[in-house]
């Protein structure tokens, strides 16, 4: 079914290219050619001006910071909602007739804004797949299509109503859009069992700068391999993926243990870096550290019977016992880890903004530990997290099968060696200011991280993006590969490279670009 559907789309791509070959790069830049171009092969219902009454509310429909949606945010001047793939490749080749770029929106999730909103003054316009959901599970072949405009909670939820036995291993929050979260690696609570969400896509579907409708034998496995993990808008437009599901029993146990730093905190957190990473592939432990506070979250695969001699023999300190058990199925656990004990499997289909959401803007950013922070250092942590606006921590362990995948098998490199992944935020409501003092701590915070973190480089994660790490530079309408490295080998390592060339063999002109896209490795100036 999927090969048959994919056969169709190339057709409709071949009868697009024809119609427009002769004319992609022969106009300047015209807002008004690629509208005129766009409403010829797109339904009118479709497109959206800044005079439609619908514009606004389609645009922060999917802005989940909503500090990029002020006055002074630069906004696309066209948003383009398509239905199927050819919606797409019409508006990539009308944006290249006419010299407008285009930027691709799944979730809103990213945490600069870059899917629907340009750091510099630009025109531009946003293809926001929101309409791009359908999820198609095959439970017998353990695989599943998903679009790109789907959320992370619809795929949950897709495959918890097709298997009771089949899970996937992407991140927590729900309204993440699938697009971008694979485009950027990809973790959650199955991480150490089974790996990065990219570790698992089989396939997919890209609409590339020349309008090509490509999918994983016809794209060239450089950019095949570049796509799982290399960052979101730098080589096309993923339509849709195929992914593998993994086995996941048909009962987890999930808990959540607070913490105080009267209670020793700060003594368990620096046990538990030693202890998690090394803990049975089946058992994952993260802690969230807030104000005097740690959370030790997990999901188990398997029962409080099994987990309970685990937990006494590897982790005692924390004194975890019967009671601290919930058990449920693996679909069930999603919402509750994230949602809280009150939330329902159906709630991950809940794709709005919330207003209460809306009403905080937040600064984040990431690192990667690879040698235990001394328990002396988690005091001074402890004390800065329980300062006036300060945030919050996020702490991933690593090992099991994350560690398990060499380094160069995808674009995400920090693999073996890492015991943990740092995610840093702070929020601030929107009505009491501009976030200046929030956004201060996490980079006084940040620099005073430096000695306990990786270095040289000094890592991140790309789905976590910070512009504090670097931008890019326009040298001749193509981005630098010199300057592309400042935040590029942040993020990927010696993997920088491999991706530079392979966005050479797909989109040499640098069309699909943003302020941290991966440049073309031919400008090497």
């Amino acid at each position: 079914m999927a090969m048959a559907r994919s056969s169709s789309l190339v057709l409709v791509a071949f009868a697009l290219l024809c119609c427009y070959a002769s004319t992609v790069s022969s106009q300047g830049n015209s807002s008004d050619g690629f509208l005129s171009c766009l409403t010829a092969s797109i339904p009118r219902q479709l497109v959206f001006t800044p005079s439609s009454p619908s514009f606004t509310p389609l645009l922060k429909s999917s802005i989940r910071n909503p500090k990029f949606f002020t006055p002074s945010t630069v906004r696309p001047l066209y948003i383009i909602t398509p239905t199927n793939a050819s919606h797409v490749q019409a508006a990539v080749l009308c944006g290249r007739r006419s010299g407008l770029r285009i930027r691709v929106r799944s979730g809103g999730h990213d945490y600069e804004g870059l899917s629907y909103r340009s750091v510099r003054a630009e025109s531009f316009a946003v293809l926001d797949l929101s309409s791009l959901r359908a999820v198609r599970v095959d439970a017998q072949a353990a695989t599943a299509w998903v679009d790109s405009g789907a959320q992370l909670g619809e795929l949950y939820y897709a495959i918890g109503k097709a298997s009771g036995v089949l899970g996937f291993p992407g991140g927590l929050c729900p309204t993440v859009g699938v697009g971008g979260h694979f485009s950027g690696g990809g973790f959650g609570m199955l991480l150490r069992k089974y790996g990065m969400a990219i570790d698992n896509v089989i396939d997919a579907v890209l609409v590339d700068a020349k309008g090509r409708l490509l999918n994983k034998n016809t794209m060239g496995s450089d950019v095949f391999w570049a796509l799982r993990g290399g960052g979101g808008e730098s080589f096309g437009v993923v339509v849709s993926w195929q992914v593998k599901l993994l086995p996941v029993p048909p009962k987890v146990t999930v808990f959540n243990v607070p913490v105080t730093a009267s209670q020793g905190a700060a003594d368990l957190v620096t046990r538990w870096q030693q202890v998690a990473p090394a803990l049975p592939e089946d058992l994952i432990i993260r802690v969230v550290v807030q104000q005097k506070t740690a959370n030790f979250q997990s999901l188990f695969l398997g029962t409080c019977d099994a987990l309970l001699p685990v937990m006494s023999s590897r982790f005692p300190e924390l004194r975890f016992n019967r009671s601290d058990c919930r058990e449920m199925t693996w679909i069930q656990s999603v919402p509750y880890i994230y949602l809280g004990s009150a939330s329902t499997v159906e709630d991950l289909l809940n794709r709005t903004t919330a207003e209460s959401v809306f009403s905080s803007g937040y600064k984040a950013t990431s690192d990667y530990v690879r040698q235990a922070i001394p328990r002396d250092a988690w005091a001074s942590i402890f004390a800065k997290l329980a300062q006036p606006n300060a945030g919050l921590m996020i702490l991933d362990p690593y090992g099991g099968q994350i560690a398990a995948v060499p380094e160069s098998a995808t674009p995400y490199p920090h693999r073996a060696g890492v015991l943990y992944n740092i995610q840093y935020m702070n929020f601030w409501s929107m009505a009491s200011g501009d976030g200046a003092v929030q956004t201060r701590w996490i980079r006084e915070f940040y620099a005073f991280m430096a000695p306990f973190v990786s270095s040289n480089p000094r890592e991140a994660y790309f789905n976590y993006r910070d512009l504090d790490l670097g931008e890019n530079v326009v040298v001749g309408n193509v981005s630098s590969y010199q300057a592309g490295m400042v935040w590029g080998q942040k993020y990927f390592k010696g993997n920088y490279q491999r991706l530079a060339m392979a966005k050479g063999q797909i989109d040499p002109d640098d069309y699909f670009r943003n302020e941290q896209s991966i440049p073309p490795f031919a400008n090497s100036r």
